[in-house]
C-alpha cells in the first residue's frame, strides 16, 4: 500500500511548513506536494522534510489563478497520481478600516483566502469522491468566528472558508471525503510580525501543525468538521 500524499498549500513558511514537518515526522514515508509561490523557500522546507523521511516533491503555484492552479494539479497528478490529504493553507492579511478599504485589495484578500480554496479543491476533490477516500482540510481563522474592526476583508473572506467548508462536507461526507475547517488564533508565524502581540500570548505553529496530523490519524468512522485553536494566554 502507498504511503499517503499530503499536499499542502501556502507550504513555503510559518504554519504551512510547519504542517509538512509534522507530516514528515509522524507518518514515515509520506509523500509530499508542497505548493507556494516561492521556489527558494519551499526548497529549504523540502530539505527539512526530506531528512525526518518523507519523500517531497515542490510545485510552484499562485493558488488565486486558475490557470496557475490547472498547471500545478496536471503536474501533481502527473508525479504522484492522487491526493490523499489536501490541505488549503495559503493565504494573505492586510487589516483596514472598511471605508480606507481600496477595492483591489479587497479583491486581492478574497482571492488569497478564499478563492484559492475553491479553485484548488475543485481540482482534488472529485477524484477523491471517485477513490471513497480523502481528507481536506481548509484553513480558516478565529477570525472567520467573529468579526473585528478593520477585518472587512480578511473576515470576510475566513467567513466564507466556513461557508464553503460546510457545503463541501455536505456534499462529500457519503463518498469517504471528510472535510475539516480549522480555525486557529494568533500563531508564532510570519503573518502576525509586527503585530504587537507579544510570541508568549502566541500559539507555536508546531501546535497547530500537530492537530492536523492527529484529526488525519482519526479512525475513517470519525470526521472533526471544525476545530478551534487558541493561544491559552490570550483571547487573539
Amino acid at each position: 500500500m502507498e504511503t499517503p500524499a499530503v499536499l499542502i498549500t501556502g507550504a513555503s513558511r510559518g504554519i504551512g511548513a510547519a504542517i509538512a514537518q509534522a507530516f514528515a515526522r509522524e507518518v514515515p514515508g509520506c509523500r509530499l506536494a508542497l505548493v507556494a509561490r516561492t521556489r527558494v523557500d519551499l526548497e529549504k522546507v523540502a530539505r527539512r522534510c526530506t531528512k525526518l523521511g518523507a519523500q517531497a516533491q515542490l510545485f510552484t503555484c499562485d493558488v488565486s489563478d486558475e490557470r496557475s492552479v490547472g498547471r500545478m494539479a496536471a503536474a501533481v497528478r502527473k508525479r504522484l497520481r492522487f491526493v490523499d490529504v489536501l490541505i488549503n493553507n495559503a493565504g494573505q492579511f492586510r487589516g483596514a478600516p472598511f471605508d480606507k478599504m481600496p477595492v483591489a485589495v479587497f479583491d486581492r484578500l478574497v482571492a488569497a483566502n478564499l478563492r484559492s480554496v475553491f479553485l484548488v479543491t475543485r481540482q482534488f476533490a472529485p477524484a477523491m469522491a471517485r477513490r471513497g477516500r480523502g481528507d481536506i482540510f481548509n484553513m480558516s481563522s478565529v477570525a472567520g468566528r467573529g468579526a473585528y474592526p478593520g477585518g472587512a476583508a480578511y473576515c470576510a473572506a475566513k467567513f466564507g472558508v466556513a461557508g464553503l467548508s460546510a457545503v463541501l462536507r455536505s456534499e462529500l461526507k457519503g463518498r469517504g471525503v471528510r472535510v475539516c475547517c480549522v480555525y486557529p488564533g494568533a500563531t508564532a508565524s510570519p503573518s502576525w510580525k509586527g503585530s504587537g502581540v507579544p510570541e508568549l500570548r502566541m500559539m507555536p505553529a508546531s501546535d497547530v501543525a500537530r492537530a492536523f496530523v492527529e484529526i488525519y490519524r482519526m479512525s475513517r468512522r470519525t470526521v472533526v468538521e471544525e476545530i478551534v485553536l487558541r493561544p491559552q494566554r490570550g483571547d487573539v
